[in-house]
């Protein structure tokens, strides 16, 4: 969004859309970080509040979500992984036709 420079006093300043302000929660004050590329403007608090750990776990709780798509693709053998099972010493690549020369240095 391309957002005019106006005068403010000895200063100059540029008036932020309403629609952004709220979307970013901005009230009084922002934070101003000069970057390489840029300037970047930001709110001064957490955009949006973070769930602990804790209240993470009681809101999956209270959600009652239905797990048992996972069941039935647990039970379709994702517990026998194909690179794990009766593969001993075998690798899913086919063996080269050449051998590695010596590097330099090295006798032959």
């Amino acid at each position: 969004m391309k957002l005019k420079v106006t005068r403010i006093g000895n200063s100059r300043g540029v008036r932020l859309p309403a629609a952004s302000l709220r979307r970013y929660r901005i009230s009084e004050t922002v934070l101003m970080e000069e970057r390489s590329e840029g300037i970047l403007l930001r709110p001064t608090g957490p955009v949006v509040e973070k769930l602990s750990w804790e209240d993470t776990a009681r809101e999956m709780a209270a959600s009652r979500e239905d797990w048992s798509a996972w069941d039935a693709a647990a039970a379709e053998g994702l517990d026998e992984l194909p690179w794990q099972a009766d593969s001993k010493g075998r690798v899913a690549e086919s063996p080269t036709r050449y051998r590695a020369r010596p590097g330099p240095g090295k006798g032959r």
